[in-house]
């Protein structure tokens, strides 16, 4: 069972746009690829989980979703960096969907799919859902202060189940603490 680092997409590896629903919408954010680079030279397992529910509202087509990923994949790509896999849950928040974070069944999958152990794991995110999202499943919480992080911190002060590991200013900070934290814990 291997260990993985489990992002969320927007606020975390591209700008927060509110709904991407056109390409030229889709930015990385500084440094996003070179982090995502660090982890794939230390072997760790990189996991996009990431609740795309303007598909369910209309906003734009599930194709869209597909083409910003390719988008994702090959400008990430010409910077070095890859990941293994990408899920998505569609679905509208009022849809009990198992699978829209913070519930589970996105990396369960993913746990189940590519061999990976939760309980050694990371989910690195801009909301608190993707805090309790790693509570929920025993892996390590990091909450960054890109996109929605630092308004999330600021305003939802006690009103959190889970707390997070780590709160990094952006995905590079949060990248070499995972990568301390990693080598601390075998």
């Amino acid at each position: 069972m291997q260990r993985a680092v489990f992002l969320d997409r927007d606020g975390v590896i591209n700008e927060e746009m509110g709904y991407i629903n056109h390409l030229s919408r889709f930015r990385l954010l500084p440094g996003s690829a070179a982090a995502i680079s660090r982890l794939n030279q230390q072997g760790l397992k990189v996991v996009v989980a990431t609740n795309q529910s303007g598909v369910a509202r209309k906003y734009f087509p599930a194709s869209l979703i597909d083409q910003v990923h390719d988008l994702m994949i090959e400008l990430l790509r010409q910077q070095g960096a890859a990941v293994d896999a990408i899920y998505v849950c569609q679905h509208a928040p009022d849809e009990g969907c198992p699978c829209r974070k913070p519930r589970p069944g996105l990396l369960l999958q993913a746990a189940q799919e590519l061999g990976i152990d939760l309980g050694r794991s990371y989910v690195v995110g801009d909301r608190y859902n993707d805090i309790q999202l790693a509570a929920n499943v025993g892996a390590q919480g990091i909450l960054v202060l890109t996109g929605y992080g630092r308004g999330e911190l600021e305003n939802y002060q006690g009103e959190r189940r889970a707390e997070p590991d780590y709160i990094a200013a952006d995905l590079t900070e949060a990248v070499e603490w995972i990568l301390r934290d990693a080598a601390r814990h075998g």
